[in-house]
């Protein structure tokens, strides 16, 4: 739901310039360094990207859903890498706050988030414990005005930089499923914290990631959010969004990839002729136009949904489902239409088609949001 048009249009306006002005002429220093450039980050800031989905009370933009998608469009027109910096303080790492923490807990967190002045990752992932969340195996014991914390967390975007970790943990270990988890803020510099080296990833430098672990770590009783066993269900929540969000910025990113292998097909001539001319050719922009165009309506109209308040679990799991392997196949056609060079890291097509391929794995796979939608057909049929 748009709630003012100008004031939207304006906003995508200024994250378009910053895009196509200062991120994608950086964006081969970020993949040779592996490094966010410093005065990059502080633009970031400035702009108020840290804080878009975060309520306008506590200094965010509040954004919607449908205008967050706008926005993710936007930024999906360059490195994801850039985009992740700041993701976690507007998803993941700070929506549990907004849907289920205390006032005190918004009042402490929620404005250092959205100024950028602190980064927050989440904590969910386990070494046996991925697509099977509810059997993850980090433990909160409570002591007097304390919760103990032990565990490892793998994967975690951001923790090399994050001030505060959103952490998963079982909290009464005679429930199993689900309902036995709860959710934590523990900030950087608690005792028992630490931090594994940087993963090397197929893609996506920049964006970091790393183990943590848990050992006797001390968390006050004041920082879980919500009530006990409710940590799995806000997580489910956090995530319904962020695959929303995934999904805009597949179809930014395969709108890049669409608009580079155009303009190597205008350019590049064999046969004596621009192979855009080449049937064949035409025929992998055409589908990856249509693709594209497909997914940026669905997602758009779910946000909408979402916006209303209805529920939209199947349908978000069907855009990020549809979204990140549709810009995996854009990627693909993408480097098949240059050819050779499409091979080469010279040419953006080479990166993305790395980049791309975590889409289909983060914020729940491709498989499990297929397990999603099935399980909600036959729920609704039953």
């Amino acid at each position: 739901m748009i709630r003012d048009q100008e004031t939207i249009s304006q906003l995508i306006g200024l994250v378009e310039r910053f895009v196509r002005e200062r991120l994608v002429p950086n964006e081969n220093k970020l993949e040779e360094e592996a490094e966010l450039p410093e005065d990059i980050l502080k633009e970031m800031k400035a702009l108020g990207l840290f804080g878009l989905t975060i309520p306008e009370e506590y200094g965010g933009l509040g954004l919607t859903m449908e205008e967050e998608i706008l926005i993710a469009i936007a930024l999906g027109r360059t490195s994801p890498a850039f985009r992740s910096v700041m993701g976690t303080n507007n998803g993941i790492g700070s929506a549990a706050i907004v849907f289920n923490g205390s006032e005190e807990q918004k009042q402490k967190y929620l404005p250092r988030y959205s100024s950028g002045e602190w980064i927050s990752c989440f904590c969910l992932t386990e070494p046996e414990a991925g697509s099977d969340a509810a059997s993850l195996k980090t433990t909160a014991r409570r002591e007097g005005d304390h919760y103990i914390l032990n565990g490892t967390k793998r994967y975690i975007t951001n923790a090399i930089i994050a001030d505060t970790f959103n952490v998963m943990a079982r909290t009464n270990p005679d429930i199993q499923g689900a309902h036995g988890i709860s959710s934590f803020i523990v900030e950087r510099g608690t005792p028992g914290i630490t931090l594994g080296p940087v993963d090397k990833k197929m893609g996506q430098a920049g964006s970091k990631t790393c183990d943590v672990t848990f050992e006797d770590c001390p968390v006050p009783a004041e920082n879980l959010i919500g009530e006990e066993g409710e940590g799995f269900v806000t997580a489910m929540k956090v995530l319904d969004r962020g695959r929303l969000h995934i999904s805009g910025v597949s179809v930014g990113v395969a709108e890049r990839l669409i608009t580079d292998a155009l303009d190597y097909a205008l350019q590049r001539k064999q046969f004596g002729q621009p192979i855009a001319e080449q049937q064949l050719i035409q025929a992998m922009l055409a589908d990856s136009q249509t693709e594209t165009y497909a997914a940026k309506c669905m997602t758009l109209e779910t946000a909408r949904q979402r916006d209303n308040g209805e529920n939209v679990s199947t349908e978000s799991s069907a855009c990020k489902l549809f979204a990140t392997e549709m810009v995996g196949r854009v990627a693909d056609r993408a480097v098949q239409i240059h050819g050779g060079a499409g091979y080469m890291s010279e040419y953006a097509v080479e990166r993305f088609y790395r980049d791309v391929r975590l889409f289909r794995l983060y914020e729940g796979t491709s498989q499990i949001q297929q397990i999603i939608i099935a399980r909600n057909m036959i729920k609704g049929a039953s």
